[in-house]
């Protein structure tokens, strides 16, 4: 088989390095803001927000479209994929709490050592499902799911991104990408949205990093 016809299980590593990054940064921006800065809360909380859905909306296409597959095809990994489904539950756990807090931080800018206490439990869940995805659920992918079935993954979490946040998107996912990953991702763009990129989205994405990261 055609390299091109399997599926590019690199892109969720790509997209695995966003959220790691993210969620080790979001703790310490939250607990060197200032008590009572409500302007600076709201910037945080809208950062985390979008960042959890992105995460929650991930982990909701694999649940759908991808453990149904594997636990198909490669039943003798059923103990795997079942804990790759608690290890979503627990994620999903910590997500529902900050839900919880961070309307209350956004507001009053009170209550941020919880919030951020939180959130290093997420990202400390996080990696380890993460590190043992990537390690034994892609080989499985590799193995046993089309490129189609791949590319409908794929698809299910870009038809969640806000259409005026893609360039913001698109930033975050090349900042840590390698040189052959960025260039394959922006290979993968129509050549209007590759020139929209290099005129518009690195200033605004770097506009976006001083924002959320400087202060």
């Amino acid at each position: 088989m055609n390299i091109n016809d399997k599926p590019a299980i690199w892109e969720m590593v790509v997209v695995h390095r966003l959220f790691r990054r993210e969620l080790k940064l979001a703790p310490e921006l939250i607990r060197r803001a200032t008590p009572g800065d409500t302007d600076r809360a709201a910037i945080l909380a809208s950062y985390v927000t979008e960042v959890l859905d992105g995460l929650h909306h991930h982990h909701e296409g694999e649940d759908k479209l991808l453990w149904p597959l594997l636990l198909e095809r490669v039943s003798f990994e059923a103990e795997l994929i079942e804990t790759m489904e608690r290890q979503h539950e627990s994620v999903a756990d910590h997500i529902d709490v900050l839900r919880e807090l961070l309307p209350t931080w956004r507001k009053t800018a009170q209550g941020g050592m919880r919030v951020a206490h939180v959130l290093e439990r997420l990202h400390a869940d996080l990696v380890v499902h993460l590190d043992q995805e990537e390690e034994r659920i892609l080989p499985l992918v590799a193995e046993h799911i089309t490129k189609e079935e791949w590319d409908r993954l794929g698809e299910y979490g870009r038809s969640h991104l806000s259409k005026d946040r893609l360039l913001i998107q698109l930033g975050a996912l090349l900042e840590d990408a390698t040189s052959w990953e960025r260039q394959a991702f922006l290979g993968l763009l129509p050549l209007p949205a590759r020139v929209l990129w290099t005129l518009v989205g690195k200033r605004q994405y770097r506009k976006e990093v001083t924002r959320i990261r400087a202060a």
